[in-house]
């Protein structure tokens, strides 16, 4: 028997605290054994590891109800922590698995492993918070990755190149917020673009701290020939919908919600409801053949969808390009290699028949603010046409 969208997210959910709950009680051991062993009282140990694993969860919890600088902070806190997670427990699951494969050798004599655990504790920790600041820096050091695409068009359209700015997965929110927005305005503003195109995940969840700020009001970017448009990410689903929608477009930027727009030059784009609407009561999303029915197939044409999906199947449409993101590139590194295997692009560029596919890491971040191993960037894309 099917389970319906509730039954889903309440396994997802009870998955993702079972593995959470679980890890930092790995690490927790891993930390009190090398203190205790080497004679350190351990209770302020416990205190600031327990405030530290709770903060990301105590953060989104609060962040449904209230929205100030505190929940922000715990917020950036517990962000902070998931990624200590991973790297500390890679390097404990590495450091096991030598002391295993030393064993049968008698490297390491029992008297010194107290020792030796020490500064396993010590180097693992400083490390990680190195590798912390690192992907920090690099999280508020976005790119601009460029594409010269050239599709097929009619006698009566794209006469001249047109330059579309793209950008993905902003998440505003607790973390990226106004110092983050203006940057991003400096950056779409000096590629003097005729389109902008936002790729979803522009809002990160909770439309509180986004509302608190206003932040989109520092989106400020001279108005393009062709307009600013956006699509729904999986995330503004994750607060309300409508509201959500409904101040992204009280600030100029139409949301296409299953929508086809043609531009003055012929082209014409089609914007995706997320995936996330065919399990969301009332909503639903249609089918690209219907969309495609309902479009000019032979002027040249634009498909915008939040997850990178069913990318094969566009080699059988008149799609000349889709544009999407989601994936961050999986933002720290090894998760990458997750990605490149949930998707047939996770990242980059790649043509499916006839359409030219770009996959985005994304301009924002969820969780953790950093990144390791992928660089946050925008899309500057310039569409050529070449008669048929």
């Amino acid at each position: 028997m099917a389970l319906n969208r509730k039954q889903q997210m309440t396994i997802f959910i009870t998955v993702v605290l079972t593995v959470y709950i679980l890890t930092n009680l790995w690490l927790w051991f891993k930390g009190r054994r090398a203190l205790s062993g080497a004679g350190i009282n351990t209770v302020w140990y416990n205190a600031i590891f327990i405030a530290l694993a709770s903060a990301f969860v105590i953060g989104k919890l609060l962040e449904n109800s209230f929205t100030n600088v505190f929940i922000d902070i715990v917020n950036i806190i517990g962000g902070f922590w998931l990624a200590f997670m991973l790297y500390g427990f890679l390097a404990w699951l590495a450091a096991d698995i030598l002391m295993l494969l030393q064993k049968p050798f008698r490297l390491i004599t029992p008297d010194l492993i107290p020792k030796l655990r020490l500064w396993l504790f010590a180097g693992i920790s400083s490390a990680t918070i190195l590798l912390i600041i690192i992907g920090s820096v690099n999280a508020v050091s976005p790119v601009i990755t460029r594409y010269t695409i050239e599709v097929s068009r009619k006698p009566d359209t794209l006469h001249e190149p047109m330059h579309i700015v793209a950008v993905s997965d902003i998440h505003l929110g607790s973390i990226i917020r106004k110092r983050s927005m203006r940057h991003l305005s400096e950056m779409i503003t000096g590629e003097e673009p005729d389109l902008v195109l936002f790729l979803g995940d522009l809002l990160d969840g909770s439309i509180g701290p986004v509302l608190r700020g206003d932040l989109l009001s520092c989106l400020s970017i001279p108005a393009p020939r062709f307009g600013i448009f956006a699509i729904t990410g999986n995330h503004e689903y994750i607060g309300d919908f409508a509201k959500s929608v409904s101040y992204i477009e009280s600030k100029g930027i139409r949301v296409l919600k299953d929508e086809i727009v043609s531009l003055e030059n012929g082209v014409s784009i089609i914007g995706r409801l997320d995936r996330t609407a065919m399990h969301s009561p009332g909503v639903g999303r249609k089918p690209l053949e219907q969309l495609l029915a309902e479009s000019d197939t032979t002027a040249p044409l634009i498909l915008l969808d939040h997850q990178p999906y069913e990318l094969s199947a566009l080699a059988s449409t008149p799609v000349d390009m889709q544009l999407s993101g989601h994936t961050h590139n999986g933002q720290l590194w090894p998760l990458n290699l997750i990605t490149d295997r949930l998707y047939e692009l996770s990242y980059g560029y790649r043509m499916f028949g006839k359409t030219h596919v770009i996959v985005s890491s994304g301009f924002g971040l969820w969780g953790p603010r950093m990144r390791i191993g992928t660089r946050p960037e925008i899309l500057s894309v310039t569409l050529t046409g070449k008669s048929e």
